[in-house]
Order: C-alpha cells, then sequence, then structure tokens
C-alpha cells in the first residue's frame, strides 16, 4: 500500500495520504463543519458540505479501487511469467537428470565392458608368460648351442688364419724375390729400385738429365733468386755415408698433399712405420714382412672417455702428416683430425677434429717432452693455430695463434724453444710453453715446410720452397750459420741422426742429401733415385735410413746403411 500513496496525490492535491496509514485525512471542506462562532449555520448550507465530502470521499475510493485493480493485474501478469519460468526450468531439470542418468548408466556398462575386457587381458597375460617362459628357456638353449658353434668358428678361423697368413707369407717372399732388390744385386748392376731400363728406351743417365729440364719446382712466391747461388755454401760430394742395403715394394708409401712429406718413421734399424694408401703399415726389413698397424677408411672409436674429452669417432681419414716414437703413434688428417694410438694397447685411445674450419688441414705433429720431463704432441694446422696435448688424458694444454697457417713446428731437445714455420718467408723462434715469440728468421724468399734441431739443441736448421735448407745458430738469429741448395726442388723434410753427425733432407722427388755436420755441412752424399719422396727417416742408434719412394709402378721403402770404415776391408776391396 506504501506504493500507491504517489499516485494519490498525483490524483488529488487537495488529498493527503499518511505515512503511518493507508486511510487519507478528511479534505478540507470536512474541517469547514466546525462552527466559526457559537451561532448555528443554517441546515441547508449544512447537507450541501456534506454531501460534497461525501462526492469527495467517493471519488478517492473509486481511485483508489482502481489503482488497486491495475496492480492486481500486473502482480497476477508476473506471477504468472514466474510460474511459465519455473515450468521450463523444472522441464530442463527433469531432462538434465534423464541425461544424467542415461549417462551414467552408459558409463556402468563402459565400466562393465572394461572390467571384462581387463580379466580377459590378465588371462591372456598369464598364458603369455607361461609361453614367454618355455620360449626363453629354449633360446638359452639355442644361445649356448650357438655360442658353442662360435667358439668352433672362431677356432676354424684362427687356424684359417694362421693358413693364410703362411700362405700370405710365402707369396710374399715369392713377390719379393721378383720384385725386391738387395744390396749386391745393386752391386751387380740391377737397379736399386727395380726399374728395368734395359726394357725402357732411356738409359738411366738419359732419363736423369730429361728429368732435370722438365721438373718444377712449385712456389708460392715469385721472388728473385738470382743471387742466392752466390749464398750457398758449395757441397763436397763423396761417394757414400750411407751404403744401399734393400728395397722393398711389399710396402708402398702414398702421400695425400704435394707439400707435406713427413709420412715415414723409423723407429729401430728394422723396424719402419709409413702410410700406404688407408692404412699405416709396419715393415720389419729383418723378417720382410708388412703389417697394417691401423686402418683409418673403417670407423675409429676412441677407447678413452673422460669428462671434458673432446674425442670424436672419424672415419676415411686422409692422413697427411705422422710421427711415431716412444710406443705412441700419432697422426694428422686432412680434414683437420688427430689420431693418437698406443703401439701395445688395441684400439685408437683418441682421436678427434681439432678444427671445423673448411681449410684446416693438419700439416705436421710432434711428440716431444717439456722440460718436467713429460711427454707431450704438438700439432700445426692451416688455421693459424698451435695445440699443446697431454698424452695421459689428450686434453688441450695449450694453444698458441699466429698470423698465418703453421706448415711445421718443431720443439727443442730441451723442450724450451719451439720453431714455427709456415705461410711465411720468415720463421719464428718461440718459447715452448707461452707461445711468445723470442726471434725471428729472416733470409728465406718463400714458404717453409720442414724443421729439425740438432740434438745439442744449438742449432736449427729449417726447409723451403726456394730449394734451400738455412742453419741457424740459436745464439745468433741475425743471420743463417750456413744455406745448403738443393739439386732441383723445395726441402720438403729434415732430420738428423741422434748423435747429430749427419743430417738428411730431402726434396719433392728424386734426391736425398746426407749432409756431414762435422766437416761443418761442407761434405754431403746425394741419393739418387726416381720418384715422389713421402719421407725419409734415421733410426734411433743412426746404423740405418729408411726414404719412402711414392710412385704408383715402383713405389717401395729404400733402406740405407751406415758405413763403418774398416782398413782391412779397404785394403782387400
Amino acid at each position: 500500500m506504501r506504493q500507491i500513496a504517489p499516485n494519490l496525490h498525483q490524483i488529488s492535491p487537495n488529498l493527503a495520504v499518511s505515512p503511518l496509514s493507508t486511510v487519507p485525512s478528511p479534505p478540507p471542506s470536512l474541517k469547514s463543519l466546525s462552527p466559526p462562532s457559537p451561532s448555528p449555520p443554517p441546515v441547508w448550507a449544512v447537507i450541501q458540505r456534506f454531501r460534497n465530502n461525501i462526492r469527495v470521499i467517493v471519488e478517492w475510493t473509486v481511485q483508489i479501487d482502481q489503482q488497486a485493480a491495475e496492480l492486481l493485474r500486473k502482480n497476477e501478469k508476473a506471477s504468472r511469467r514466474r510460474r511459465l519460468e519455473a515450468s521450463k526450468l523444472q522441464t530442463t531439470m527433469m531432462q538434465t537428470v534423464e541425461a544424467a542418468d542415461k549417462e551414467k548408466q552408459k558409463h556402468n556398462s563402459t565400466r562393465m565392458e572394461a572390467f571384462v575386457r581387463l580379466a580377459k587381458l590378465e588371462t591372456a597375460n598369464a598364458d603369455l608368460a607361461k609361453s614367454l617362459a618355455t620360449v626363453q628357456w629354449n633360446l638359452e638353449q639355442e644361445v649356448n648351442h650357438v655360442a658353442e658353434l662360435r667358439q668352433q668358428v672362431e677356432l676354424k678361423e684362427v687356424n684359417h688364419e694362421e693358413l693364410r697368413r703362411k700362405i700370405s707369407d710365402t707369396h710374399q717372399i715369392e713377390i719379393s724375390l721378383k720384385s725386391d732388390t738387395s744390396a749386391l744385386e745393386g752391386r751387380n748392376g740391377i737397379d736399386i729400385q727395380g726399374i728395368p731400363w734395359e726394357r725402357l728406351n732411356f738409359t738411366r743417365d738419359k732419363y736423369r738429365e730429361v728429368r732435370l729440364k722438365q721438373y718444377k719446382n712449385y712456389e708460392s712466391l715469385g721472388r728473385p733468386r738470382q743471387d742466392l747461388e752466390k749464398e750457398c755454401l758449395q757441397v763436397e760430394k763423396v761417394k757414400s755415408f750411407y751404403d744401399f742395403n734393400y728395397n722393398t715394394r711389399l710396402v708402398k708409401s702414398t702421400i695425400v698433399h704435394f707439400q707435406l712429406r713427413n709420412l715415414l718413421w723409423a723407429t729401430s734399424k728394422h723396424d719402419v712405420y709409413l702410410m700406404q694408401n688407408f692404412s699405416v703399415m709396419h715393415w720389419n726389413s729383418l723378417h720382410r714382412r708388412g703389417t697394417e698397424v691401423l686402418n683409418v677408411a673403417k670407423p675409429i672409436v676412441p677407447t678413452e672417455k673422460g669428462p671434458g674429452l673432446l674425442a670424436r669417432p672419424l672415419s676415411r681419414v686422409q692422413i697427411s702428416t705422422m710421427a711415431v716414437k716412444e710406443n705412441l703413434l700419432v697422426a694428422g688428417g686432412f680434414q683437420g683430425e688427430l689420431i693418437c694410438k698406443h703401439m701395445k694397447q688395441p684400439g685408437v685411445a683418441f682421436c678427434s677434429k681439432l678444427t671445423t674450419d673448411e681449410n684446416a688441414i693438419t700439416n705436421a705433429v710432434d711428440i716431444f717432452r717439456n722440460p718436467t720431463g713429460s711427454m707431450r704432441v704438438m700439432t700445426a694446422n692451416n688455421d693459424a693455430q698451435v695445440r699443446v696435448f697431454d698424452i695421459e688424458k689428450f686434453a688441450c694444454l695449450n694453444r698458441f695463434s699466429f698470423e698465418w697457417s703453421v706448415n711445421n713446428t718443431s720443439v727443442s731437445p730441451d723442450g724450451k724453444l719451439l720453431a714455427v714455420l709456415g705461410d711465411s718467408a720468415d720463421c719464428l723462434i718461440a718459447d715452448a710453453q707461452s707461445g711468445k715469440a723470442v726471434g725471428e728468421l729472416k733470409g728465406h724468399l718463400d714458404y717453409c715446410f720442414s724443421s729439425a734441431w740438432h740434438p745439442d739443441g744449438r742449432i736449427l736448421a729449417t726447409g723451403n720452397q726456394d730449394t734451400t735448407c738455412r742453419l741457424w745458430d740459436i745464439r745468433n738469429l741475425s743471420e743463417s750459420l750456413a744455406v745448403l741448395k738443393g739439386r732441383m726442388g723445395a726441402i720438403r723434410a729434415i732430420k738428423f741422426t741422434s748423435n747429430g753427425r749427419f743430417m738428411a733432407m730431402a726434396e719433392p722427388a728424386d734426391f736425398v742429401h746426407v749432409i756431414d755436420t762435422q766437416s761443418g755441412y761442407a761434405k754431403g752424399q746425394e741419393i739418387d733415385l726416381f720418384g715422389e719422396i713421402a719421407g725419409i727417416s734415421f733410426s734411433p742408434d743412426s746404423e740405418a735410413l729408411f726414404v719412402g719412394v711414392a710412385d704408383r709402378t715402383y713405389g717401395s721403402v729404400l733402406e740405407f746403411n751406415k758405413r763403418h770404415y774398416n782398413p782391412y776391408q779397404e785394403i782387400v776391396f
């Protein structure tokens, strides 16, 4: 009823509704019925006033009834709408409940089916376990049988391998008798390399003359060399410091880079290691037998493993340089590889790729002892880096950077100094521990590719593409001590004997020079042969000199023995 009161004000401004009651206050006309004065009013006036009040009350009552009726209609309409919404909601709830019941029934049915399937699977699993146990027992029996058969096969293979080795040895001996050349045959006029000059259109002397005229030495820098002859020491040629002893074609040296010729190493006067295609071969001159030590065509997996060790498998490595010393074989590859193998242990101890540069060939490797006596491995690469490795864990201990590609390094006998040669006419003398340059060697006209220290540690020899070998006194690096010239090409390899008496230097092809150091490098022997020279090496006792010849037809290993002066023998002959 409190909502009707504002509407009543709109109907009659003369009517007022009390906030505490729904009954309106009497109209003003009713208040005028009270006598204004003690004198009574006329009857007709009172009746007229009463009639007016009654009419106003009736009109007011009618308006209230109309408003109440309108409010009831609105309430009934809202009530019908609510009942309709409630009916719809009830219908929706019933449908939802029915759907939930159906889903529950479906879930229960699916659950029951899953239980049934699980039971079937458990039964099948039990049957399968029984079958598996039976099969496993049968398999164990078969494995034992196969193991027995394998043992029998391995035993037969060992017997077959022994038989094949005997056949191979017999075959090698037969081939050796046909193609190899002995010292006696050489003294009887047979060519030391077994070249049948009598069946060719040239004599040996004639071919040598043609060869000297046609051979063109490779040069990286076209510097003028007209004054080089004047600077070179005139070496007196003597008959022989080392006499020819044997030439074998059972093993053949090969090279992969025309500038790198350090692919042959002797560990005794009867044992020499060389590179032949993808194999490192061991030649024993005493037993006349060649044995494969390492095959780099197959995948190589390092045996040494440890935290921080950057070892990785390799395959089909083209070996560009190698060194063998103190039962350790170290080889460098054409793509920057490094391989280390202990000769008395199976497998390869360490192998990895030192750098990812496209032109990162490993140009040289060296095995040396530092001042404390620890053995180290040094590598020189085309990426202008020199790396030093520890052979215990093969960790990279030092890395020295230079301004040009490093072609060769050699450490002094005391392990303190390092000779660094590369794509520069100048060579460096550096501290072997820090890599800091302490001296510079100037005089060569082209790039250097070989170096060697005299055992006393005072003389360093460097070989260059300008066809010379320069000797440097480490106490005075301002100028070279002497300059020795090759016959027709660059000096690609240099070696000293362990006693320092002789120095051998090899050209790319045909010539090896053996120089007598006690004569002031003024006397030398020239070994004349035909073919590319893969490497040279003196035996540790200085009694033998080995030369590797890389040639498709006449590739071989030449052995020369040191001549000992015997007065009685001289008188007899």
